[in-house]
This record gives structure tokens, sequence and C-alpha cells, in this order.
């Protein structure tokens, strides 16, 4: 895959899957991975659907249109009875803390407990997004599966699933729109049941089993039907991903496992941009999509057939962009409503992909621009959001975050933004999940106290932002160029961007400019608002230039209100200046990976600022 750079260059994205053996799993969370022998380029034949013949074309084709598999494998044959074909052994593990909760009788979703006995599951429930897709999506399986042993397990399996199938005992051919049968939750849960089918089939009352059975094949039907009326991309991915796995573990599975093949190649096609990076720009969109990617080549092993080579291109895609957004602790950054996803659970992922790369430095598609630089043995990266939200079609949880940036040393985050609101529905409250998604919970300028892109309800967004330029280039810096204006000589990486979110409303364009050396040791930054069009607009409107700190950042305000000391728990010390007349100090909020909200600061250069433009300069310098 060829990348035009802003210069005339061309550079070339390379899959690295053969990386010595010794080399780090997740490459990039620590120490840069050492140089690996040339991989192959991507071909644009690596992601076509499998080749078939034409016996096999007019078999897909005739189950598209609705007459059945057992027809089409066996015509002369009685149906055979569901039953699966193979165990799976998914290489991706759950959280042992919620399986643990649900052997002590209670769903642990993002930190909340709900008693099962409590939770109701009836398709008209109300229950808040979270639980709604643990619940009905059958999430809670894959965590139950850390817990212990299938003896610990399967009693608990078996008790829920009771449970559910009493609150919704239609079949899923006479099901009603309940969030039971969306095809998100109802193509997790069918995953969820061929994955960890053990759990659920261990049964002695053979009467019992078979109902399982039949569960599960009625809900391959239905999403035969009704897959294509998915909410979004990821989740129709989701669905023709549990087609193609029933396609394989059930009988006479061949016409299924053709017609998911071919629609999960296109609805990847779909999902993903050029560079990797799902559509919805959202990390969390990014890990759900490699989960499944996963699952679904686990069950090709089962029954001990390859993968279509298309599969295998993608996860080596969507990998290299997640590992762009890993902070040097490697923890994820706060984009697009995740939140502080944990290393050890990306880590596992990455382990369990197969995948061994770098991470992707300059996402153009994806949007986020990542400068990693090292001294004294610990690790400064930058993230930076160049791009324009995601549209409104593809957003789950949209947020108007552009030229937000996070910036992390060693352990700890020193700048980064408010997150977490896809975990809404959990600790943190429903309520505030809109003021997570706006422009003030990021770390970048607001004008108008508005929103650069109109956050929207439903996770979805309006007009804004349109377009943003980007420049990426690597300077020298000399005693006459030091961003701190010092004798230090070396190296840095300069990335600008502007956005026209704000030229309509008030005839200004944002312009960042992020200037980042090369140890790590100072992130030298201006924001300008340059007049836009010819016509000139008279007055003021006041902005505000938010710097969300992390949890662990201790701050102390200067004398003179134009600068603040960022103190970390290594021992560290990090000095913020600037050139405003006042620096302020206000609370914020911080959302870690499991939902947790923690209460924060930000630093705030805030006034009024004329229609013909106006520029504002600020440095954050390690000290020592």
């Amino acid at each position: 895959m060829v990348m035009p750079l802003d210069d005339g260059r061309r550079e070339e994205l390379v899959l690295r899957q053969d990386l010595p053996p010794s080399s780090s799993a997740v490459p990039g969370v620590g120490e840069p991975a050492p140089a690996a022998p040339p991989g192959r380029a991507l071909a644009l034949t690596d992601f076509n659907p499998p080749e078939i013949g034409a016996g096999e074309r007019l078999i897909r084709l005739a189950y598209r249109l609705g007459i059945p598999g057992s027809t089409l494998a066996a015509p002369f044959r009685k149906p055979l009875r569901p039953r699966l074909l193979a165990v799976v052994e998914s290489p991706v593990a759950g959280d042992r803390v919620a399986g643990m909760g649900l052997r002590a009788g209670h769903f642990l979703v993002h930190g909340v407990k709900a008693p099962i006995g409590q939770v109701d599951m009836a398709p008209v429930a109300k229950l808040t997004p979270p639980f709604e897709r643990y619940v009905h999506g059958f999430g809670w399986l894959r965590d139950l599966s850390a817990s212990g042993t299938l003896p610990q397990c399967a009693p608990v399996a078996r008790r829920i699933l009771a449970a559910w199938c009493l609150a919704n005992p239609e079949p899923a051919h006479k099901a009603g729109r309940g969030p039971a049968w969306k095809v998100d939750n109802a193509a997790h849960r069918l995953m969820g049941w061929l994955v960890h089918a053990p759990l659920l089939l261990s049964s002695a009352d053979k009467a019992e089993r078979q109902q399982m059975l039949d569960a599960i094949a009625d809900t391959a039907r239905y999403l035969d039907r009704h897959v294509t009326r998915a909410d979004d991309r990821l989740a129709e991915v989701a669905g023709w991903c549990a087609i193609t796995a029933a396609g394989l573990l059930l009988p006479e599975g061949k016409p299924r496992r053709l017609f998911g093949e071919a629609g999960l190649v296109r609805a990847l096609g779909d999902l993903v941009g050029d560079d990797g990076g799902v559509l919805s720009r959202s990390p969390l969109g990014q890990l759900e999509a490699i989960e499944l990617l996963v699952d679904l080549a686990a069950c090709y092993r089962a029954v001990r057939r390859d993968p279509p080579r298309a599969l295998e291109v993608m996860l080596g895609l969507l990998v290299p962009p997640l590992l762009a957004l890993l902070h040097s602790d490697g923890s994820l950054g706060n984009w697009q409503g995740a939140g502080a996803v944990s290393a050890e659970r990306i880590e596992a992922l990455v382990r369990a992909s197969g995948v061994r790369t770098r991470p992707l430095r300059d996402a153009r598609q994806w949007g986020y621009q990542r400068v990693a630089a090292r001294a004294g043995g610990k690790l400064a990266v930058l993230q930076f959001d160049t791009s324009p939200p995601p549209l409104a079609r593809h957003a789950r949880h949209g947020c108007a975050s552009t030229l937000a940036f996070e910036f992390s040393h060693g352990e700890y985050r020193l700048i980064t933004n408010c997150g977490g609101a896809g975990f809404a529905g959990g600790q943190v409250p429903i309520r505030i999940e809109q003021g997570l998604r706006a422009t003030a919970a990021h770390s970048t300028l607001a004008l108008g106290e508005a929103n650069s892109t109109a956050v929207l309800i439903n996770g979805k967004l309006g007009a804004g932002v349109g377009e943003v330029e980007v420049d990426r280039r690597v300077i020298t810096l000399d005693r006459g160029t030091s961003p701190g204006g010092g004798s230090a000589k070396g190296g840095a990486t300069r990335i600008e961007a502007s956005h026209d979110g704000y030229a309509q409303r008030f005839g200004l364009v944002h312009r960042r400019i992020l200037i980042l050396r090369d140890d790590g040791s100072e992130l030298r930054g201006e924001d300008l608002l340059v007049p836009s069009g010819r016509g000139g607009k008279t007055g003021k409107v006041p902005y505000a230039i938010r710097f969300h700190l992390g949890p662990q950042v201790r701050l102390s305000l200067g004398e003179n209100g134009k600068g603040a000391t960022l103190a970390l728990p290594d021992g560290s010390y990090w000095q913020f200046l600037t050139g405003a007349d006042t620096l302020e100090v206000e609370e914020s909020l911080f959302v870690d990976g499991d939902g947790r909200p923690h209460a924060a600061q930000q630093l705030v250069i805030q006034g009024l600022v004329s229609r013909g433009g106006g520029n504002f300069a600020w440095l954050l310098k390690k000290m020592g």
C-alpha cells in the first residue's frame, strides 16, 4: 500500500510478520523493535474474496436467494439435526475478575456490580448500553471461561443462559425488535455460543443440549436474513463473522460459509480505510474488529481449514494503527470514546492475533500522528488528532477532538483527554456522555464555548470540521532554532495542522504546531487563529485552550500566573510556560480502561481574541 507524502515522496506500508522470536510482542510499547527483514508489500489481490469455482458460486447465489443449506449440500438426504463439528479454542482471554464476579452471582460491567437475578433480560427491558451489550451479546462467556475450569464455570453459564432464554422465549424467526435481536448483539451472542460451546453444552440432559443447538441454528438463520440491516459497518462485520463461523461449525454448512466469506470480505472493505484504521476512528472499534477476526480464525483452525487470505491481510492491517495509539506505558489513548485500556489487555490481544509489526507512525487516513522519542531509558510519546471526526454513519461515540493531543513520558501521562464516552452507563453516568465527546473534554482549542464539530445524540456528529491540512517533517535544532532557546543541539519532529471547524461561525481557522525534541524532554506548541475568507469580521470571540492533565500529575501554579510545575510520581518535574496573560487551573475528569472516572485537573489559557486572529505559544519542558 503506497501512500503519498506531502513533499512528494512515497512511503510503503509493509506488514512485518517475520520479526525474530526474541523481539517484543508489541513493538513500540517499550523499546522500539529491532530492525526486521524486509516484509511483503500488500497487493490489491490479497484482499479479494476467496477464489471459488463456478459450482460454488452457484451454491452461494442460491443460498443468498433463500434456498436452505441442507438442500444445497445434500438435496436427496433428510436434513441433519444441529450439532457442533469441532471445539474452538480462542486465544483471546477474558477478564478473570469479571468472571469471578459471575461465579459470585453478579455481572461486573465497567466497575458496576449488578446481581444476576435482578437484571431484567426481557426484550423490552431498559438496560444501559454497556449492560445491553454484555447481557444480550453474551460477552460474559469469555470472562467466565477465564475464571476457572470447565466444571467450575459450566453450571454458572447454564444458569445465566436459562434465565436469558426464560426472558426471551420467542425463537429467532419470531423475535421482535428488542435489543436482544439487534444484529450486533445477536452476532456476538452467536459467536460466543460457538466459541465457548463447552460451557453451554456440558449438561448431562440430552434434551437441554439439543435445545441449545437448535437455538444456535435458529440464530444463524436469523442473521442470514438480517445481517445487512445492522446499525453500522462494524455490527455488520460481526454478523458476517458469526454467519461464517456457523457455516464452519454446523453440519451442511458449506453454502452458509461461502455466503458468509463473500459478505465478510465486502463488509471489511467498507469498514476499514487504506491504512488499516476503522472508519469510526475509534480504538474500541479497532479492538472489536481484531477480536472478531481472531475468534473467526480460531473457528477455521478448529475444523482444520485455512482462512481466506483476505482475513489474514486484514488482521495485519488492523494491528499497526492500534499500536500507534499506545502510550509509553503501553495503554491506549483516550480517543473517540475510548478510555485508557490497559497495556496487559492490548498486549494479550496483539499476541492472540499473531501479528508482529511496528506502530503506524503516520496514519493519514485514520487521522492520528504518532511521535516517539527516547532518552535516559524513558520513552516519550506524542499522539495528535489530525483528521476530521468520523462521518455520522460510521460514528458510535463520535468526538469533536480535531487537533487535540496527548503526551506521555515514562509510565505517566502528562497531557491527555477525558475519554470514556464509550463506557457511559457503567460508572460513567449516561448524562455526561455528550460532555465527554465535546471539544472541551479534549486538549485543544475551543472558540465561543462551541464544539469544532456538532455533537449529536446516539454517538453521532453533525456539521463542523470538513477539512484538515497536515504537514509533518523532521527538523535539525541548533543554538539558534532550539524550541527552548537554549544551546542544546539535536533534532525534533514538527507537525503542523489546521482545521476549518470554526470558519463558518467565527471566520477563523485553528492552526496548531507541535514540536517534540528527539530526546522527548521538550514539547513546544503554538495555537494560531487565522482569518478565513476575504471578508473580515469585526468584534471579539472567547477562546479557551485546554490541557487536561493525567490523574497522577500533581500541579503547582506559578506565582506570576504564566507557568505551572507538574510533578510525576517517579520524582520528575515538568514546567509548563505560556506567553498568555493568565494561566488558570480547573477541575477535569479522566476515564481509565475499566470505565472508572478519576478526578483530575486541567490547565486553561482563555480570554477574548479578535476576529482578525491571534497566536498563543506554550512550552512543556522537563526540568533537571
